[in-house]
């Protein structure tokens, strides 16, 4: 149950045991690249005389042959007392028998194992061993939609072209399956003829190819020779002795992730077996589409992280906080027992029963995709709750972009005698100006003004009182219906303490308070749900699942949610928002279709995908990353060429005229910056840990992207220096861009300022010149404030709050404080018409949407909770 994108379960690497030599003090030297070469070769080359025992589990597998028939005798074999490939020892040869064809010889397979029932044999081995070299795969015992395909006939030549089906299922990240043929199972050296070791190989391509997967060999090495008697059926001649030497071959079995040509034909008359009806198409996406993101948050030890133990476990709390050490992440959570650090968790729903580790079958998150099936997936989100982990959270909140989030409040939180436990670290020891922090009032403040659908969970029920809870749900409900919403609290049946059971009650009571207002006002902002839970005796757990099947989705996002196509033309095709970034070795990046490029630009990103689809294959952009070429950035609107004139703004919208002139210089300048976006190709995809090929919008996932050569270097450069990586960060896009910008040679662009319109009193605190932290999508950045006005809708383009003009417009005389009628005025043009606040970005460019939602954190809020959030919307952003 470790974090979702940490790949801390890494697969064993794929090691080739030809280059593992094993030195005279019995020790194993690291473990080498696999060799490209195919050459044949010679055992001096390798200075072995044979491998090491083949392991019992990883992705190397030992097989003495791979023939669908029996070997031929031989009267002779240097290279060990096997016999034809069988395992047992040869027997004396009895004196009584011939001389000629005096050895028996042993099958590869049983005399009842027919042709048929070996190649499902082997088939199933190579899925197994490809498994293996995954970082997660499901727990079935044994594969139900494998394809076999079909025999050819005697007569038949195996080395006919193959048609590729697709990819198994669940082995898109695989790194491959190596192969060590004419090798038996202790690591001797047996070999085959060259006859045998082709037919083995096109047995293996055979069987890679029902799988959707490619073979390739990387060496053939000679290790003796042998002599056989082949009797000439044709004629009546005497037989024939015949010399040839023995080889062993290694061969890669890796996924083929390159487009299916789906007009393609079968050039020969070797046809393979059809995919079952259940397995996936060729764009295989998710099992279920229904994914619920839900983020956890809510003050320190409001027991936040022990109720996602118990709903991903199903397993009580012994209220020492068992149930959350499975969520910690460092090693410091475990001693403090407070989260530093977004956790995530999984849980399905599948007819109305809860999918979690409590069930057996159940080890990974790959084995709840499979138990669910087409249910419901809810991924949590846990999240700190102190003050000094505030961007944490507001990155969970805003970088994840949750469909709803679940504030937890303690249940015993108005007992407590300080409002906020401090450790004994001296950053923590409260000063003389010190005021108690109200963490509760904070956090609810926070969520309201985020405008996402809201659950309240009081949680710690075993530990609360009836005059606490009353005091927590008076500051719940007033809070609630000052924004204008509507509380539902859901009451627990005496008799439920179950924390995995749905039961009818709880469905139909979420159905009639929570699913009927919702559908009834067409919000989902209109309701807030309150449930009380205990993650020690499980009161409300139940109740709390059953709420979460239900919730309602949000509608699948588009590219022109926030703002129409007329004032955003050149939106790309798809759009995903990095927020966490991993390496993964280069025998991972062995799944791009040229085999001889440089592999070690491959890089995993995870996010979620704001809109449209990606595959595996896609060519996309990834940025904006730092270039030399970036222009001067003056502070000063009137400096700045670049925020004159005409922008696109969703404030100030332009004619059709207006919008056909500025476009295209809007267009050019996205484009105009030297290497600030890089192309790459996705190689793999994965939803939530399950390996897919298609990642569809509004779902969080990992994406394997492989940089391309950059094109500018010399060709000789190229060929003897390796080119480092690009330095992915936070906040970065992965994008496809749209077919108009593919034509025209144009780019995505970034933005070095933006303007934005915020509603609230609270943006009255900001000043010119002042530092905020930026918050939009997984955007997290700092900015100075460049200009404030106000907006109002008689005057479009806002007016500067001047106090020079205050006396003139309210003929104040000299006894009136100018600075409270300043701070009326102020408030009340807020409220009504909004503050528009031009931000120059300090640190890096970065790609903005025109329209998306933005959070300023203007430094330590007065009450030093850091979640004095400001909540307004992008209209306008500065190249």
């Amino acid at each position: 149950m470790s974090s979702i994108f940490t790949f801390e379960t890494a697969p064993e690497r794929v090691a080739s045991p030809w280059l593992r030599p094993t030195d005279t003090n019995g020790t194993t030297a690291p473990s080498a690249t696999l060799r490209r070469s195919v050459a044949p070769g010679l055992l001096s080359d390798y200075g072995v005389t044979e491998l090491e025992p083949e392991p019992q589990t990883g992705p190397i597998e030992y097989k003495l042959h791979l023939l669908l028939r029996p070997r031929r005798k031989y009267e002779h074999t240097s290279t060990s007392s096997w016999i034809s490939g069988s395992a047992q020892s040869r027997p004396q040869p009895d004196p009584r028998s011939p001389t000629v064809g005096s050895t028996a010889v042993g099958s590869s397979h049983t005399s009842t194992q027919t042709r048929h029932d070996r190649l499902v044999s082997l088939t199933t081995q190579l899925l197994w061993r490809l498994q293996q070299s995954c970082q997660y795969h499901a727990n079935s015992a044994a594969p139900t939609n494998l394809v076999i395909p079909q025999l050819p006939e005697e007569s038949l030549a195996l080395n006919a072209p193959v048609k590729l089906e697709r990819v198994y299922p669940g082995i898109e990240a695989s790194r491959g399956a190596l192969y060590e043929i004419g090798v038996a199972d202790d690591g001797t050296l047996v070999g085959l003829t060259k006859d045998e070791l082709e037919e083995s190989l096109n047995t293996l391509r055979i069987m890679a190819a029902s799988l959707g997967c490619g073979m390739e060999m990387l060496r053939m090495v000679a290790v003796g020779a042998c002599e056989w008697i082949e009797e000439d059926t044709t004629s009546s001649q005497n037989p024939v002795r015949r010399h040839a030497k023995l080889w062993v071959a290694e061969a890669l079995v890796t996924p083929d992730m390159r487009p299916r040509d789906t007009e393609q034909t079968v050039t020969n008359q070797f046809t393979l077996a059809q995919m079952t009806e259940s397995l996936p198409n060729t764009k295989q996406g998710p099992l279920t589409t229904d994914q619920l993101r839900v983020t956890l948050t809510g003050p320190t030890t409001s027991g936040k992280s022990s109720l996602l133990g118990t709903l991903s476990t199903g397993v009580l709390d012994d209220a020492r906080g068992s149930s959350r050490l499975n969520l910690f992440k460092h090693r410091h959570e475990v001693n403090s027992g407070t989260t530093s650090s977004i956790a995530q968790e999984l849980v399905g729903y599948n007819d109305g029963e809860v999918i979690n580790y409590s069930r057996g079958n159940v080890e990974s998150w790959t084995d709840i995709h499979d138990s669910t099936k087409s249910g419901r997936l809810v991924y949590l989100l846990d999240t700190p709750g102190r003050p000094k982990f505030s961007r944490t959270i507001l990155r969970s909140l805003v970088g994840w972009a949750p469909h709803w989030t679940l504030l937890c409040i303690a249940a015993d939180s108005s007992l407590s005698s300080s409002p906020v436990s401090f450790t004994q670290s001296t950053s923590e020891i409260p000063g003389p100006d010190f005021c108690p922090l109200d963490l509760e009032s904070s956090h609810i403040d926070m969520c309201l003004r985020l405008r996402v659908p809201l659950v309240v969970v009081i949680t710690k029920l075993d530990l609360g009182t009836a005059q606490s809870i009353r005091a927590i749900l008076s500051k719940l409900l007033l809070a609630i219906k000052k924004a204008g919403r509507v509380h539902q609290v859901l009451t627990n049946p005496s008799s439920e303490h179950n924390p995995g059971h749905l039961s009818s009650a709880n469905m139909d009571q979420v159905k009639t308070k929570v699913l009927g207002p919702i559908d009834g006002n067409g919000d989902l902002l209109s309701v807030v749900p309150i449930v009380l839970t205990s993650a020690v005796d499980g009161r409300g757990v139940g109740l709390l699942h059953a709420l979460l099947q239900s919730l309602p989705l949000p509608p699948v996002p588009t590219s022109h949610d926030y703002i129409g196509a007329a004032l955003n033309p050149e939106q790309p095709t798809c759009l995903f928002h990095i927020e966490d970034k991993y390496s993964i070795p280069a025998s991972s990046a062995l799944v791009t279709s040229n085999t001889d490029q440089q592999t070690d630009h491959g890089t995993v990103v995870a996010g979620h995908l704001r809109f449209g689809n990606m595959s595996i294959g896609d060519k996309v952009l990834v940025g904006p990353f730092p270039s030399e070429e970036l222009p001067s950035r003056d502070p000063t609107p009137e400096q700045d060429p670049l925020s004159g004139s005409y922008g696109i703004s969703a404030s100030n919208p332009p004619s059709s005229p207006e919008l056909t002139r500025i476009s295209p210089s809007n267009a050019v300048s996205a484009s105009a910056i030297k290497g600030e976006w890089h192309t790459a190709t996705i190689v793999s995809l994965r939803n939530l840990r399950l390996p897919v090929q298609t990642l569809r919008a509004g779902q969080v996932g990992s994406i394997g992207v492989v940089f391309d050569k950059p094109t500018h270097l010399d060709p000789r450069e190229a060929t003897t220096a390796p080119t480092p990586t690009p330095k992915i960060r936070k906040g970065m896009v992965v994008a496809v861009p749209s077919q108009h910008m593919v034509t025209t040679g144009l780019s995505l662009q970034a933005a070095s300022g933006l303007t934005a319109v915020f509603r609230e009193p609270a943006a009255s605190s900001l000043t010119v010149g002042s530092l905020v932290s930026v918050y939009t999508a997984s955007v997290k950045t700092s900015a100075r404030v460049v200009r404030i006005s106000t907006t109002s809708s008689d005057d479009e383009n806002g007016t500067e709050l001047a106090t020079d003009d205050m006396d003139d417009i309210f003929k104040l005389s000299e006894e009136t404080d100018l600075k409270d009628v300043q701070a009326v005025v102020s408030t009340q043009s807020i409220e009504e018409n909004g503050t528009e606040v031009q931000l120059e970005l300090l640190s890096s460019r970065e790609w903005i949407e025109l329209g998306s939602p933005i959070v300023l954190l203007e430094g330590r809020d007065r009450d030093r909770s850091g979640l004095g959030v400001i909540v307004g919307k992008v209209v306008e952003i500065t190249e």
